[in-house]
């Protein structure tokens, strides 16, 4: 992955008034807190990435959420698989602790994908997912931005999905 990917990927997102924050694992706990607005639900990072530098234990964040918790929740925290930099698009893997649910239920989704998996172009990211899935027999969720649609006329941020979105880029160890 090169810094060209990253700017791409950021300005692609930045067009879509999406913020884009790069972190160091040891600053992660508190970018994650500074992002979300509470009530915030979400689910093992440490555990999608493989990584117990990535808990979110030291944040606001309820780690396997209840049917209600969901609900009430403001904030929902998940991994992404990789990040795409033409478009700013985010795979979000769909797992059994309900990730899909905890990304889409809430207002405001806070996405964390590791520099290490961003990829230039969707084709790369179509070809990455492929593999994966032949192994996995896995799918995912491709997400650019906010939720938004205008199939009753003007724009409606939010409609299917949350209405603001900010991601974490997790820095390669430099």
């Amino acid at each position: 992955m090169s810094g060209a990917t990253f700017a791409s990927f950021e300005e692609s997102l930045r067009e879509l008034d999406v913020p884009v924050t790069r972190v160091q694992r040891d600053e992660f706990a508190d970018h994650v807190a500074e992002a979300v607005e509470p009530p915030a639900v979400g689910v093992p990072l440490d555990e999608t990435f493989d990584d117990p530098a990535l808990s979110l234990d030291e944040t606001p964040v309820s780690v396997d959420p209840t049917p209600v918790a969901l609900r009430e929740a403001t904030t929902g925290v998940t991994g992404a698989r990789l990040g795409v930099g033409d478009y700013g698009t985010l795979a979000l893997s769909l797992t059994d602790r309900a990730s899909e649910l905890v990304s889409l239920f809430v207002e405001h989704h806070v996405a964390v994908v590791r520099e290490a998996d961003l990829v230039d172009e969707m084709r790369d990211g179509i070809e990455t997912l492929g593999e994966d899935f032949a192994e996995t027999r896995g799918s995912a969720i491709l997400a650019t931005g906010p939720s938004a649609t205008a199939d009753m006329g003007a724009l409606v941020k939010g409609a299917h999905g949350p209405r603001t979105v900010h991601v974490l880029v997790l820095a390669e160890d430099d």
